[in-house]
C-alpha cells in the first residue's frame, strides 16, 4: 500500500479500545470563488469540524472550499478533497488527501456520498446539484447564507451553529435500534 493510501485509512479508522470505528465525516460545499466575508465563514465551519474530531469533505478547489480545508488545517484537522479533475495538484494548499476523479460535475455525487451531513455555504448552480443529490439520498444539509430554500434543509444561523447542527443531525441519524436512516439508492 502506498504512502497516501496509508494516511487515508488511518484518517478514516480510530482505533478505541481494541475496536476500529471509523471517523465522522462532514462536507462543505460552496462556490469555487467567494467573497473575503464568506472564505472567513468556511474557515469558521472548518475549524469546527475539526476541533470535533470530524474528517472534513469538500470538492478541493478554491473559494469555500479552500477557506474550510484552511480552518480545519488551523485546527489540526484532516481534510479530502474530491477533486473534479484528473490531476492532485489541482486541490488547494490546505487539502491531505487529494483525490483526483476526473468526473467534472460528477464528482459532486462523491462528496455527498462520502459525507454523512453536508453544510452548504452560499454557493452557486454546483452547490445546488450538491444540495439536491444530499437531500433526495437522505444526507442531512444544513444551509448557511444559501438562497436555496427546501422544508427538509436544516437552517444555521452562523459557523458554530452550523457545526453543532451537523454533528446533531448524524446522531439522529441513528435509531436506537442500531439501524440506520434509510438512504435512497438513486
Amino acid at each position: 500500500m502506498d504512502e497516501d493510501a496509508h494516511r487515508a485509512r488511518r484518517a478514516l479508522l480510530i482505533s478505541h479500545d481494541g475496536l476500529v470505528m471509523r471517523s465522522t465525516r462532514i462536507g462543505v460545499i460552496g462556490s469555487a470563488q467567494c467573497s473575503r466575508q464568506i472564505y472567513q465563514l468556511a474557515e469558521r465551519v472548518g475549524e469546527g469540524i475539526a476541533r470535533r474530531g470530524a474528517i472534513l469533505i469538500c470538492g478541493g478547489l478554491g473559494g469555500v472550499m479552500e477557506g474550510a480545508c484552511k480552518g480545519a488545517k488551523t485546527a489540526g484537522g484532516t481534510t479530502v478533497g474530491i477533486l473534479p479533475g484528473a490531476r492532485p495538484d489541482d486541490a488547494n494548499a490546505y487539502v491531505d488527501i487529494p483525490v483526483a476523479t476526473g468526473l467534472s460535475l460528477a464528482r459532486n455525487l462523491l462528496v455527498v456520498r462520502s459525507s454523512q451531513a453536508v453544510i452548504a455555504i452560499e454557493g452557486g448552480y454546483g452547490t445546488l446539484s450538491e444540495i439536491a443529490f444530499s437531500l433526495q439520498l437522505g444526507v442531512p444539509v444544513i444551509g448557511i447564507n444559501t438562497t436555496y430554500t427546501d422544508r427538509q434543509m436544516i437552517r444555521a444561523s452562523d459557523a458554530e451553529d452550523a457545526v453543532e447542527r451537523a454533528f446533531a443531525s448524524i446522531a439522529g441519524s441513528s435509531r436506537a435500534d442500531g439501524s440506520s436512516r434509510t438512504r435512497s439508492t438513486a
